[in-house]
């Protein structure tokens, strides 16, 4: 791996420099002392100067993750008690009571269980026969992406999944591992592939997030509502980016299997053997990949384990409870709460004691404190001081509607490029921005959803998407096509905005 691409800390001429870690805690405290010893500037009370100091010093440790997730949530709730911004320590952490944080532990169990039994290493390991050709692997892997994400909720799954695979097809082709058609598989993997996971409310971190937000401060969104919404924008979101990997890394749709030889040997002799479990396979009756050690084979078809088909039956339940509950008024966290208690029953066991200790508990414990932090802004009138003082600043009612919207975007795009994870930039930027809405009097459910699809498509450096760094990480991409192709991404959720804003869901909501 690239010097670059590692590495906390920077040192000029041998004088090593603070991490930017290090930097945040000081940061962080300094702003915390400030605002709790400075007077109140301009027409802020007190309580709203320290309720800004407490976010603002939470804000800059999540930012920096100078301490785990976990740590400076916590610390940001005892503060809001600390400092008597709220009555009671119950009220100080009244946002890990929202059902959000519940649903999204629900669904992180049973992504969790999903990627435990291999299901989608199922999926992965029928992707290529002797007559498939580069180009259309690519296709075939964007396709295989985007069904999984309906199965599979995290994006971060699916690329550690399909990681392997796409290295047995580089290998297969006989392809140089930096050559355009890994480059164009990686780009699916890391910029693409997170896209599906917007399709359904219960499709991975940001979805979630959006939808329990909408349904507490505008309407209620059903699963099945979501999905009408949702599905087709996000179809064509993908298949623009698909077809964009595709032109910009013009990928060979000459090569076969067949031409190059089922050794992978030929071609520009460039290949690079894999050891032990890249190894391919292309022999079969079906002429498909062999991803070893998946599932049980026999006949040149793949036998689920038993694992596999109790998570394929458990999770069919909850998709159809989900459909129906839409219709019959059933909480969405009422299937995830059965479909998690049935995989831990004993005889089952697939949610266990470690599932459970993998679950993405910083997330959880950001969003409890996020939303701890927005009660005590709404009660002490700081969210209004501010957006109404923002308002004041930026000549929003001179703007045309189209500009005012596209000002709030670039807002969370902006929030959104400092975060590491699309989930913990929701949750800091669209509260704010749908009270930005309320004052306006912008439409809040279609200004939700254009901001889930403008933080989603959005890309600038690999630490702002886990499935981004994997890719970067093991894969032959630069910080360049990195911050180029993630402008892509953007320019083409900005398209997918407009056209649904006009024309599409006036259509459907």
């Amino acid at each position: 791996m690239p010097a670059s691409k590692g590495g906390s800390r920077a040192s000029i001429a041998g004088l090593s420099l603070p991490s930017f870690a290090v930097a945040g805690i000081w940061v962080s405290i300094a702003v915390l002392v400030g605002g709790a010893l400075a007077p109140p500037l301009g027409g802020l009370e007190r309580e709203m100067q320290l309720v800004l100091a407490v976010f603002l010093f939470a804000l800059v440790l999540w930012l920096t993750e100078a301490v785990p997730y976990v740590v400076s949530s916590t610390a940001a709730s005892v503060l809001l008690f600390a400092l008597d911004l709220v009555p009671t320590f119950g009220d100080a952490v009244s946002g890990f009571a929202s059902t959000l944080v519940f649903f999204l532990l629900l669904l992180l169990l049973l992504g969790g269980a999903i990627s435990e039994v291999g299901l989608g290493k199922v999926v992965a390991g029928r992707m290529l026969s002797t007559r498939s050709t580069p180009r259309t692997s690519v296709r075939s892997l964007a396709a295989h992406m985007f069904g999984l994400s309906l199965l599979m909720p995290s994006a971060v799954a699916r690329t550690v999944t399909f990681i392997p695979v796409v290295n047995r097809m580089t290998d297969a082709y006989g392809l140089p591992d930096d050559g355009t058609f890994r480059k164009a598989c990686f780009i699916v993997l890391g910029h693409i592939n997170p896209i599906g996971s917007m399709m359904l409310m219960t499709g991975g971190g940001m979805a979630i997030i959006t939808s329990q937000l909408i349904n507490e401060s505008v309407r209620t969104v059903t699963w099945v509502q979501w999905a009408v919404y949702m599905i087709p924008p996000m179809i064509l979101l993908f298949w623009l980016s698909t077809v964009s990997a595709l032109v910009v890394y013009g990928v060979d749709d000459d090569l076969t299997l067949e031409s190059n030889g089922s050794d992978g040997d030929a071609g520009n002799g460039e290949h690079a053997e894999r050891d032990g479990d890249d190894a391919l396979n292309t022999t079969g009756g079906d002429d498909a990949l062999d991803a070893n050690g998946i599932g049980d084979r026999s006949g040149g078809g793949v036998t689920l384990t038993r694992d596999q088909r109790i998570v394929s039956v458990v999770m069919l339940g909850a998709v159809v409870a989900w459909i129906a509950g839409s219709f019959v008024g059933l909480p969405t966290i009422v299937p995830a709460a059965a479909a998690v208690a049935v995989l831990s029953v004993p005889g089952v066991g697939i949610v266990d004691r470690d599932l459970i200790a993998d679950v993405s508990w910083g997330i959880l414990f950001l969003i409890g404190a996020m939303f701890s932090i927005l009660d005590a802004m709404e009660t002490t009138g700081t969210l209004d001081y501010v957006v109404e003082t923002l308002i004041e600043v930026v000549p929003f009612a001179a703007m045309a509607p189209w500009l005012v919207i596209g000002t709030l975007l670039a807002l969370a795009v902006f929030i959104r490029s400092w975060f590491s994870t699309a989930s913990a930039a929701i949750v800091v930027a669209l509260p704010i921005i749908m009270e930005f809405a309320t004052v306006l009097g912008l439409n809040r459910l279609y200004l939700a959803l254009s901001v889930l699809i403008a933080v989603g498509s959005t890309t600038f450096f690999p630490f702002n998407t886990t499935s981004v760094l994997l890719s970067y990480d093991k894969g032959p991409l630069g910080l360049r096509e990195v911050l180029v192709f993630g402008l892509v991404t953007m320019v083409h959720g900005v398209v997918v905005i407009a056209l649904s804003w006009l024309f599409y869901w006036p259509l459907v909501v």
